[in-house]
Parts: C-alpha cells; structure tokens; sequence
C-alpha cells in the first residue's frame, strides 16, 4: 500500500499535484530547493487557480535540507523537477525511499533512462502528464487545465500490469484522468513528438500557444520537427502510443496526420491563454528543458546517424536566446532559417 507520499520538485507541476492529492486527504509532502516558495507554503499554505474552480490548502512543506532530519520513509515518490535536476534529486532522495518504494518520473523528456540506474529500474515507474500550470508567485500556482482537462499515464518500464502501477493509477485520478499503460516508452516518445513540436519552438517566439500557431512558417517549422522526432523513435524500434486520450483510431492514419493530431490536441487541450513551460522559463531568465527535448532529439539522432537540422536549429537559438543573444521573440522564426 502506497501511504507515504512525496512531490520532489513543487513547482507549476509538482504544486498542482501535491495539493490535489493533499486535497484528497492522502499523507503527503511537498520538497522544494526555492527557499521562498516553500516558506509560504510553510505560512499561508498553497494557492492553486483552475479554470471552474479556487483551492487553498495548508500543505506539508519542506526545505531540501529540512529532509536530513525529518528522515521520511517514503512509499511513493512523484519527481516533477525539471529534466535537468533529475539526477542530483535522484540521488538525493534515494535514501528515503523504501526498498519496496517506488518513484515515479512526471516529467518531460525521458528522464527514466537517467533516473532507473540511481535508484534501481525496479522501483521505477514512467508517466506521461498533460497539464498545463505556471507558478505566478511563491505558493501560488496558476493552472490552465483543470482536473477535468488533465490527463496521466503511468506505466512500468519494462511493461507489465502490475498491482502497484493500478495503485499509482488510482491515486493519480485524483489529479486528472489517470490510463495506466503497458507501453510507456511509446507514449514517452509521443508526448516527446508533441513537445519537440511546441515547447522549443514556441519558446523561442516568446508568445502564447494560440499566437503561434497563426505564425506564417511556424506550423511548417514544428511539422518538420515533429517528423524527425517520429523518425528516431522509429530507429530505435518505438511503437509510439496514443496519449493525451486520444485512441488507436486516431492513429490509425498515416504517420503524418499522426503527427499532426498529437500537435493540434496539445495545443487545443492547453487553451488559448496559456504560455508553455520554456516562454515562461525564458520571461524568468531561467534555465530551459530544450536541451532534453529537441536536443535529445538531436543527440539521439546524431548517435544514430539520423540527420535532425530542424531539432538542432530549434535547440541552438534557445540556446542562444539563453545567453542573451536574441530575445525570445517571434522574429526568431525568420532568424532560425540561418540555422537550417
């Protein structure tokens, strides 16, 4: 039975979860390493806006350093950090998870291949999430999709219905629409084709979903990216799985009106207010995913000797953008044709 529970990583993501399942009454804390955040978790609880609905809540959180002494025995871990801190968080929670715990990945990218050799590919579970959220200030979260509108899908690596993963799917259903799958790998690859499409390219343009999506070139632009990243998934032998809630009848079409249906759902089930993770992390001056999504595409492609230019272009002038040579800005899409 999964009793202990832990959000590693609270933020847009994280919080939304964490004070869902507080919210259903379930043990959980809330670890976070931005010190403001946490203390107004810790003095006036957390604030989570959906569309329908207003929810605060008094929630459990913590300090990264607060967990030395607390010293939780954890059942169930939910890592929602981004890509890039999951190794050292992986390492760093380790040693609170029971040896019949689990942790479980709702994250972007494929960040299981990094995280099961830490803590063991036994106690890992994968999952793809669509919610869309963004924190607008310290313990208070914005949340474009509410539980109506989210949807999740766990599943065990190496594929198996297992009893644990049924738990994990029951607990999930309290944040959205929770599918267990026998085949997380597919839908990882397929959320990873939707997010080549958006979440670099949108956030280079610096602009909403619902803007860029009427941008002259910008769809031709994420087709393209979308197409190479179907192409390595198939390299490496991925039967990529309908995700989203979207079902094999959707699929059953060529790949390119596959593609283009894992695009169009993405962009129409996060509405037309929403900015994606990598414009909002570019506003902040923060540091980006890309490099986990279309440029782990790109690197994947290189290994296999598969050419990616629109990935590698799409990755490079975030980079850029990261270093402050451009701003992101929808300019950016005349300025990537260089890069091609």
């Amino acid at each position: 039975m999964l009793q202990k529970i832990a959000i590693l990583g609270t933020g847009a993501i994280g919080g939304s979860i964490g004070l869902d399942l507080t919210e259903a009454g379930f043990d959980v804390i809330l670890i976070d390493a931005w010190p403001s955040h946490v203390d107004a978790m810790k003095e006036q609880g957390l604030r989570v806006s959906m569309p329908g609905s207003e929810h605060h809540m008094p929630v459990r959180a913590y300090h990264l350093h607060e967990i030395y002494t607390l010293n939780p025995q954890l059942d169930l871990i939910l890592l929602c950090a981004k890509s890039y801190d999951s190794v050292w968080l992986a390492h760093f929670i380790r040693p609170y998870l029971k040896k019949d715990g689990v942790l479980v990945c709702v994250q972007n990218s494929l960040n299981d291949e990094w995280v099961a050799p830490i803590i063991g590919p036994e106690r890992d579970i994968g999952c793809v999430i669509e919610l869309s959220a963004e924190v607008t200030s310290p313990a208070q979260i914005k949340r474009n999709t509410n539980r109506q509108g989210t949807w999740l899908a766990p599943g065990e690596l190496n594929g198996q219905i297992t009893s644990r993963l049924t738990d994990i799917e029951k607990i999930l259903s309290h944040v959205g629409t929770s599918t267990k799958t026998a085949n997380i790998w597919g839908a990882k690859w397929s959320k990873l084709i939707a997010n080549a499409m958006t979440q670099g390219p949108i956030g280079m343009l610096g602009i909403k979903s619902s803007e860029a999506v009427i941008l002259p070139g910008y769809v031709e632009l994420a087709t393209l990216a979308g197409q190479e990243t179907y192409a390595v998934s198939q390299a490496l032998g991925v039967n990529i799985e309908p995700v989203f809630g979207l079902t094999e009848k959707d699929f059953s079409g060529s790949v390119e009106e596959a593609i283009q249906t894992l695009f169009t759902t993405l962009v129409k089930h996060i509405g037309p207010h929403s900015r994606n993770a990598v414009v909002q992390d570019h506003s902040k001056g923060r540091r980006t995913e890309v490099d986990y999504l279309n440029g782990l595409v790109a690197q994947k492609g290189k290994d296999l000797g598969i050419p990616t230019p629109i990935n590698n272009a799409i990755t490079l002038l975030n980079q850029q953008i990261d270093l402050g040579k451009f701003p992101a800005e929808p300019q950016n899409l005349g300025r990537i044709r260089s890069l091609i």
